[in-house]
């Protein structure tokens, strides 16, 4: 699995948990050395979308040649950026958590 940490998750200090959270349903993480900022700064990515192209330049050529099962992030705007640059859908972290454990937790209120 590809992982792209967010900004707020590098600010936060929380690039492990977030490589932890992939790690519990990826048999391997790669988490680019060149990923950091995605560029598309909230609305900025829609309106002048050279900026996360320029931004993701080098972790796209990181991940060329590769490929990976799936491909996540933690923040709906780097996610549309990140398939837009690099061609893989990029998709929530919480999603592939919820998909991964839908069948091995029981729901809220069940009896078992």
């Amino acid at each position: 699995m590809a992982v792209h940490a967010v900004c707020s998750v590098h600010h936060l200090g929380t690039v492990a948990v977030l490589e932890q959270l992939a790690g519990a349903v990826a048999e391997r993480v790669v988490n680019p050395v060149s990923a950091g900022c995605c560029g598309f700064a909230g609305d900025r990515g829609w309106l002048h979308p050279e900026l996360p192209a320029a931004a993701l330049r080098p972790e796209v050529a990181e991940l060329a040649g590769q490929e990976h099962d799936a491909y996540v992030s933690s923040n709906r705007t780097c996610e549309i950026g990140l398939t837009r640059e690099s061609g893989h859908p990029y998709r929530s972290v919480v999603h592939l958590l919820e998909e991964a454990t839908r069948e091995q937790v029981p729901p809220v209120g069940s009896s078992t």
